[in-house]
């Protein structure tokens, strides 16, 4: 199984799609939009990911960076269509984030995931990021489970 994964603008009527799918599957798994704080939008944040099937081009998955400050991304709206998850995708957008997030001179990454997304919660913690504790416009969230990976050492 191939995937490629393409930068394009937060506008792209995928991704707008895939998003809409995302926060659909919020509002299921809490009864509410969680969002906290202002939502990403084509001012603030600085890479759009898709991910699709190299063979069938189906799109299967999103995700994003908001910078927080010069050495510090947050990604935002990661997705894997429902179908298509346990392949991997996931993993493959991160790592596809985490190189846009260097290439920008990025030494950290941050997210926040939900308690109810145990999925997502494998999946950072499979990846190399580290619980820490809540952050920004996510402190007094307790539902907010948040995320640190170190991308590059600040000695290198």
């Amino acid at each position: 199984m191939g995937v490629i994964v393409e930068a394009t603008s937060w506008d792209d009527p995928v991704g707008v799609r895939l998003r809409q799918e995302q926060e659909a599957e919020i509002i299921r798994r809490y009864g509410t939009d969680l969002e906290h704080g202002p939502k990403p939008s084509s001012s603030d944040v600085d890479v759009f990911l898709l991910a699709r099937d190299a063979e069938t081009a189906v799109s299967v998955g999103c995700g994003a960076l908001r910078r927080l400050d010069e050495v510090t991304y947050e990604i935002k709206r990661m997705y894997v269509t429902p179908a298509w998850r346990g392949r991997r995708i996931g993993e493959v957008l991160l790592r596809a984030l985490e190189e846009a997030a260097v290439s920008r001179g990025a030494l950290r990454m941050r997210l926040e995931a939900g308690a109810r997304q145990p999925e997502a919660l494998r999946l950072y913690e499979r990846c190399g990021y580290q619980r820490i504790e809540r952050f920004g416009h996510y402190v007094n969230c307790a539902a907010s489970i948040c995320f640190e990976r170190v991308l590059v050492s600040s000695a290198a």
